[in-house]
């Protein structure tokens, strides 16, 4: 797969910055510091961006002040963007931005409220699923608001050898529906879809162990908001199968609890991630805005 450095602004013209990448002590994750997303990067500063990416599958990038625009541009140098299917919830200008968030102005909603509520790989559900995502904090609450990830490739090297045969050459079906309706009776923030937006999100079939198309290692690819059940097999046994591995994926040694600062920007890696959002007290504010980068089928 090619970064498209050529879409940046200037790459070759811009001045290196002082970045340091600092791994989390956990299973994922790490901090970049001394970056300037609101300046033109260097090609040696994307280089090792992305080559970090791969390495922590999660980046978080401490105070960012950056425009809409230049999160938007930053994004694109990884890939395309795709346009989630809830236009309700988009940035005003900039269909490319999802408001994830639980304000409610006038009556209305301003964004998806209760984006993450289930473990899930962002666009799981279309044929060419998310690359990665990235999710800048506009206002954050005084408590709560946490993202979980799980890595799912140490949740393929720890399946126990059963699971492994069990699963090994299947694929499953995802779909965006799978859970729509529970969460539309729970939370005033999902829209009845429209016969096209329903047109957008037809179930797609996928292998339920995927192999990075960058670094060439194996992933569980399986989530419980998105996956419904595992091909070929029958319906009790597929959704026993589900459940032992959804279980597997988030025990505690595989995660890291992502607790928000001012301006964190945070990109994944939905390749070798599951998210999950912690939630937030309703009383509290909540905006944060989400770009979301196409990747390939998976294989």
């Amino acid at each position: 797969m090619t970064i498209a450095t050529d879409r940046a602004v200037s790459a070759h013209h811009a001045v290196p910055q002082a970045i340091e990448i600092r791994a989390f002590d956990g299973p994922v994750g790490a901090e970049v510091l001394g970056l300037d997303l609101s300046q033109p990067l260097a090609a040696e500063d994307f280089a090792r961006i992305h080559r970090a990416h791969l390495d922590h599958h999660v980046l978080v990038f401490r105070d960012q002040r950056i425009t809409p625009e230049e999160q938007i541009a930053f994004s694109r140098r990884f890939g395309p963007l795709q346009i989630h299917v809830l236009h309700q919830f988009q940035l005003s200008g900039h269909p490319e931005v999802l408001i994830v968030s639980n304000i409610v102005e006038d009556g209305k909603p301003i964004g998806l409220g209760d984006a993450g509520h289930f473990w899930h790989s962002d666009l799981s559900y279309k044929e060419t699923p998310s690359l990665g995502s990235m999710l800048h904090a506009q206002e954050l609450p005084s408590e709560g608001g946490d993202t979980l990830f799980a890595n799912m490739h140490l949740a393929w090297d720890t399946l126990p050898a059963h699971l492994r045969t069990a699963v090994e050459g299947r694929s499953a079906e995802h779909t965006y529906l799978a859970k729509y309706a529970e969460l539309q009776k729970r939370s005033p923030w999902r829209p009845n879809l429209s016969a096209e937006q329903i047109a957008q999100v037809k179930p797609v079939v996928h292998p339920v162990v995927r192999t990075h198309p960058e670094t060439g290692r194996k992933a569980l690819f399986i989530s419980e908001h998105f996956t419904t059940r595992i091909i070929g097999l029958p319906e009790d046994e597929s959704q026993q199968l589900l459940e032992e591995l959804f279980a597997h994926s988030v025990r505690p040694e595989h995660l890291y609890t992502h607790k928000w600062a001012e301006h964190d920007m945070v990109f994944w890696d939905n390749r070798s991630l599951m998210h999950l959002a912690a939630g937030t007290p309703d009383h509290l504010r909540r905006k944060m805005y989400r770009t979301t980068i196409e990747g390939d089928v998976p294989f």
